[in-house]
């Protein structure tokens, strides 16, 4: 692969993402205009911010003169989903670590199957392995065993962290918050590990604000987004915030509240509202807009990360969740 041969607009993204107004009752009443920012529609294989995140690396990898790519994720990780997409549209070999050696003996889900068809190569790790994977000695031994796999030296292996978030991710998203400016003055985005909300916070105009609704319990995530903003930009950027109250008990788990709500919006818009990513930060929007969060006449702005997947796919997630659930709203000014 050659930065030459990589060429990221022949995938024909669709940039910026279209932004729709929704009459939504529950905001409108309170004088709030509702936006939907879809990113969900950039592009088929690498939907959202998945397309966001993986562009800048997918330069850098080719820059870098490697020819395979190597990240981790669970068994239903949409991140390891779109860098097998990637691989295949672009050349690049793809490994993907997955969280939980006991899956090896199982069949395939959907999501790993998926994967596989892309040409990913799969490699099952301990959980306790798992966990210490950004420890140097043990992502040595990970990357030298997938680079024995592929035959290819160690040195051409492109590591991806989980969820695609380092400081190339962040500085990618801040494309989010540049189509942004002018249009809202808060925007709302579903967390995972953090890249999308430290570079859609960076991008925003003076006077917007970001909120981040993590779906992950643990109240980890503002140090992720912090740890991140200092590698991407130097230091803190934008006006941004996290409500933790809405991950429904950790990843891939929902509550009563949120389904219902998101199926609600799905007959109100005729949107199909992915439930593990996107229903919580609707939820959590609407909840704030009943509380008063929002002044009247301003402009909240929703970013769909993602869609749903097919009925087949749908059968549950591997997820352990990751620590304690909180209540608490961590905020950067």
């Amino acid at each position: 692969m050659t930065p030459e041969a990589l060429d990221l607009a022949a995938l024909r993204p669709r940039l910026p993402s279209p932004l729709r107004t929704v009459e939504d009752e529950r905001f409108t009443r309170r004088g709030v205009r509702l936006l939907l920012k879809r990113d969900d529609l950039i592009h088929t294989a690498l939907p959202g911010n998945k397309w966001r995140k993986l562009e800048p690396n997918l330069r850098a990898a080719a820059d870098g003169g490697h020819r395979a790519l190597l990240t981790f994720g669970g068994a239903y990780s949409n991140h390891l989903r779109a860098t097998a997409a990637a691989g295949r549209l672009l050349g690049f070999a793809t490994v993907g670590v997955v969280r939980g050696d006991e899956l090896a003996t199982r069949p395939l889900n959907p999501s790993l199957a998926a994967c596989a068809a892309d040409g990913m190569r799969l490699r099952f790790v301990e959980r306790a392995i798992y966990r210490r994977k950004t420890e140097p000695s043990v992502l040595r031994e990970i990357l030298n065993a997938a680079a024995d796999g592929l035959a290819v030296p160690p040195k051409r292996v492109y590591v991806v962290p989980e969820g695609g978030s380092n400081s190339l991710a962040a500085q990618g998203c801040t494309a989010l918050g540049r189509e942004l400016r002018g249009a809202a003055d808060v925007v709302g985005v579903a967390c995972g590990t953090g890249g999308t909300l430290a570079g859609l916070a960076a991008g925003l105009a003076p006077g917007q604000r970001a909120v981040g609704f993590p779906v992950l319990r643990g109240g980890f995530l503002a140090g992720e987004v912090r740890t991140l903003q200092l590698a991407a930009f130097g230091g803190p950027r934008g006006d941004w915030s996290l409500d933790e109250r809405f991950h429904g008990g950790g990843y891939a788990r929902t509550t009563p509240a949120a389904d219902a709500l998101a199926a609600d919006f799905e007959d109100r818009h005729g949107l199909p509202v992915e439930r593990l990513y996107v229903a919580k930060m609707l939820h959590g929007l609407t909840a704030l807009a009943e509380e008063g969060a929002f002044a009247p006449g301003s402009t909240v702005a929703a970013v769909v990360t993602g869609r749903p997947p097919d009925p087949a796919e749908s059968d549950g997630s591997d997820s352990d969740g990751t620590g304690d659930a909180g209540g608490q709203s961590v905020s950067s000014r």
